[in-house]
């Protein structure tokens, strides 16, 4: 999927993320506000803001946020929110992840959070993020993980089915490798469980497609079922996620 085509989808549904369950209110904003330790004098860069939640989440804490998207839309609503909430040191600019046009050396913090699924280019990200860090700075990443091998191809596989700008999901173990490879040392990690409830994961979609996800859901194999765990709850199907949660720091 293009650029393009990916900006015009996430514009169009923009607002549907200011309330969205997972983005606005799971366990992960919660997570990257205690496992860091933020400072009142840092400059920070929240890269793939959506619509602001880590941005306004970390704004508090810090001196400055700058929220980049490549969603105008998006970023509109990150303005609009922060106004709402009074705080006045988030400004937006739209930039691409695997660009970041920014002066080295110029952020002691660099977020990025339930987004780099979508990037074209993870090391790109992780390289241009270790680029405009000070030395001494934090790439907080928190983002959906994949078993590794024929398990992880699968979930991948769904969840591109569903979003076609879903790019891929890496595993634990590629998510170590990768920040790793880029120059930075791995100071905390964590994995997150997350229940998803399979009706407004698939709501997008029209009754055919849905019933489609839900037999690939239900149908998922060996590591793949484990991982998932799709089952009845109430009066839905439901089926689990992680998020890996990591903080590396530029040596």
């Amino acid at each position: 999927m293009s650029l393009q085509t990916v900006r015009e989808q996430f514009g169009a549904n923009a607002r549907f993320y200011v309330t969205h369950e997972t983005h606005a209110r799971g366990a992960s904003l919660a997570r990257l506000l205690e496992v860091v330790p933020w400072s009142t004098d840092w400059q920070v860069l929240d890269v793939a803001t959506g619509t602001g939640h880590t941005a306004l989440t970390v704004a508090p804490h810090v001196a400055r946020v700058l929220a980049t998207d490549i969603t105008p839309e998006m970023l509109a609503l990150t303005r609009e929110q922060a106004q709402e909430r009074g705080l006045d040191n988030v400004t937006v600019e739209e930039a691409q992840a695997e660009v970041l046009p920014f002066p080295a050396d110029s952020f002691h913090c660099v977020t990025c959070r339930i987004a780099p699924h979508h990037f074209t280019d993870i090391p790109a990200f992780i390289a241009r993020s270790h680029r405009v860090l000070v030395p001494g700075g934090l790439l907080v990443v928190v983002d959906n993980i994949v078993p590794s091998g024929l398990a992880g191809s699968y979930v991948n596989a769904l969840e591109k089915l569903r979003d076609p700008s879903h790019g891929e999901c890496l595993s634990h173990a590629a998510w170590q490798s990768s920040l790793e490879a880029q120059g930075f040392v791995v100071v905390h990690q964590e994995i997150l469980g997350k229940r998803m409830n399979f009706p407004k994961w698939a709501s997008r979609h029209d009754q055919v497609m849905q019933q489609y996800l839900l037999a690939l859901l239900q149908g998922a194999q060996g590591q793949a079922n484990g991982y998932l765990q799709p089952r009845w709850e109430g009066e839905a199907w439901t089926f689990g996620l992680q998020e890996g949660l990591y903080v590396a720091r530029k040596p």
